[in-house]
This record gives structure tokens, C-alpha cells and sequence, in this order.
């Protein structure tokens, strides 16, 4: 039985979702223009499905920090172009040779390796397009910082250096902070400074972040264990065969469990510190560590 704050947080993400993919298909070329191919695999990767969180959290800090101006729905949407090029890439046969994405062939399964290599590269590269268009430069600088060698592109290059290899917790948190949190971090930050929010409630929010985006992955570790390939969409149990470094394959499912719900008591507290109403990031965080698929 879902709660209140579960009910909320659904909800917000499902209105956010159909706004936002109408904001796609608006800013994505057209497969009736050439090069045809690569806009069909571009919108059929988009169009996917999956959950919208980054577009959403960049929405949610936009709003608590009282933003004005539509220059949030280019920052939304670069945020879930980036995400989808980081899944079209970490599904490749070089990385993680995955043939499912939320329950669909994934890009190189359905166009091949070259045209999902382009694709992924092209949404990038229209990403910073779009982020352009808000105008503010340090909003870009964040997100070129939490994508890059630095952020998550730095976290996918440890986690295929340590696939197979016995690791240690800090090892760990450093591939699901730098893979995953990264980007969610970003998506938050980049929200309240086009918001014009404050450097001290940036770094509150940044924080905040940081906890729900290693309790986001956390939760992925976990549900790669418990569920099934229909529930995820996705081949369940490939962390383990392929020796992935995952918090249950170093403390256990039971200790991972408890660290998920750590970081969310660890993020509610960021959130005390701030003014303004909190109720949605508050349900989106009690969402990511309940979540089921």
C-alpha cells in the first residue's frame, strides 16, 4: 500500500514526465531528416520510458527556489538527453553488453554499434546545445564537471577497471558516487542557480544530492539481486555474473539495505536546513529508496 509522500512523488514525476517528453520531441530532429537513421535511434532511445528523474529534479529545485521563465525546460531536457547517452553507451558489447532497456532491445541491439555509438554522441552534443539556450554559463559549468572525468564518465571508467576485481567500500562509493550521484547532484544544483537560488542553499541542495543519488544506486544494487528481468526490464542478476563492484557484493544485501536508508535519513536532513516548501524533493527521496524497479 503506497503512502501520502510515495502518492506525491509519483505523481509529480508522472506530470513532470508528460511535460517534459513533449519538450523532446519539440527539440529532437526529426527522423524524415537526414541523417535519418541516427535521429530514428536519437527519438527511439528518448522515447524509451524510464522514470524522468533528472528532468524532475531540476524542475523540483527550480520551483522550491522560486525560478521564473521557461530556460528550465532546456536544462530538463539536457539532463535526460545525457542520462540516455550514458545508457546507450554503458549498454554497448565494450562495457556492459546489455540487449535489454526497460523492457525494449537496446540501441545497439536494435541499430547496430555504430549508429548507438553516434546516437549516444549526438545527444550529448545536443544536450550542451540546449543548455546553451538558458543562457547561464555556470549552470553549464556544473554539468560539464558532473558528467565528465570528474563525474560520471570518471565513475564508468573505475567500474569497468574494477569489474572481477575484489574491491573495497571506498571503491564502491567512489564508482556510485562519480557514476551515478553525479549527475542526479547536477540535476538539483542546476535547477536552483537558474533559479538565481543562493551559493550556501546550492551547496544544501548539492548535499542533499550527493546522499539521494548513492541511495539511488544502492537501491539499483539491490533490486539487480531480488528482482526478476520483467520487474527491472533489464537482465536481472547481470551485476553479479559479470563481478560488477556493488555495495551487496562487499557488505552484504542486508547492510546495503540499511545504507539506502542512511543516505535518505542523511538527504531529509539537508533539507531541514532549507527555507521554502521541501514536500516534493522530500517524496522523491522516500521514493528512490522504496522503489521497485
Amino acid at each position: 500500500m503506497r503512502t501520502e509522500e510515495q502518492n506525491l512523488a509519483i505523481q509529480y514525476l508522472s506530470d513532470t514526465a508528460k511535460a517534459v517528453e513533449a519538450k523532446f520531441d519539440e527539440y529532437l530532429p526529426s527522423p524524415t531528416i537526414e541523417p535519418c537513421r541516427l535521429h530514428e535511434a536519437m527519438r527511439y532511445s528518448m522515447f524509451a520510458g524510464g522514470k524522468r528523474l533528472r528532468p524532475a529534479l531540476v524542475k523540483a529545485a527550480f520551483e522550491l527556489f522560486g525560478g521564473q521563465g521557461e530556460s528550465v525546460w532546456y536544462a530538463m531536457s539536457a539532463l535526460e538527453m545525457l542520462h540516455t547517452f550514458s545508457l546507450i553507451h554503458d549498454d554497448l558489447p565494450c562495457v556492459d553488453n546489455d540487449d535489454m532497456r526497460r523492457g525494449k532491445p537496446t540501441a545497439h541491439k536494435k541499430f547496430g554499434e555504430a549508429t548507438a555509438v553516434l546516437g549516444g554522441d549526438a545527444l550529448c552534443i545536443l544536450a550542451f546545445e540546449l543548455m546553451a539556450k538558458t543562457g547561464n554559463a555556470k549552470a553549464i559549468e556544473i554539468l560539464a564537471r558532473q558528467l565528465g572525468t570528474f563525474g560520471m564518465i570518471g565513475g564508468e571508467m573505475r567500474d569497468v577497471e574494477c569489474e572481477g576485481k575484489t574491491v573495497t567500500l571506498d571503491v564502491v562509493d567512489y564508482i556510485h558516487y562519480h557514476k551515478t550521484a553525479a549527475l542526479i547532484e547536477a540535476s538539483l544544483c542546476i535547477g536552483a542557480e537558474l533559479a538565481g537560488a543562493s551559493a550556501k542553499d546550492i551547496e544544501i541542495i548539492q548535499k542533499f544530492g550527493k546522499s539521494i543519488g548513492l541511495a539511488f544506486q544502492v537501491v539499483d544494487d539491490i533490486l539487480d539481486i531480488v528482482s526478476t528481468t520483467e520487474q527491472l526490464g533489464k537482465d536481472a542478476g547481470s551485476d553479479e555474473e559479470r563481478g560488477k563492484a556493488t555495495y551487496p557484493s562487499v557488505i552484504g544485501l542486508e547492510a546495503s539495505r540499511e545504507r539506502a536508508m542512511a543516505l535518505y535519513r542523511e538527504a531529509i536532513a539537508e533539507l531541514d536546513a532549507l527555507e521554502g516548501n521541501t514536500e516534493v524533493l522530500r517524496s522523491i527521496a522516500a521514493f528512490i529508496v522504496t522503489r521497485v524497479n
